[in-house]
């Protein structure tokens, strides 16, 4: 149950993300949820193995929202034409 949390805070931590990111962010709807999820799983599991903060606390969001940031700034530089 705490993966389905994981990937729908992901999801919404994309849309976050890609509000924040300047510039033209990845154009397809799929892209930036993957995006999302990706940045959120990695800042949830990555945060909580650190100790920065435990399951159920709102650190966890702003984690999720700042790994699917460092995402979509990543794919800007190697997208970049």
């Amino acid at each position: 149950m705490d993966l389905i949390w994981t990937v729908l805070i992901g999801f919404i931590a994309g849309l976050v993300a890609k509000m924040l990111t300047p510039g033209n962010g990845p154009a397809g709807f799929f892209l930036t949820a993957a995006l999302g999820i990706g940045g959120s799983l990695a800042a949830t599991y990555l945060g909580r193995f650190a100790g920065l903060y435990s399951a159920g606390q709102s650190a966890g969001f702003i984690g999720a929202v700042v790994g699917a940031a460092l995402l979509l700034i990543g794919y800007h530089f190697v997208a970049k034409k």
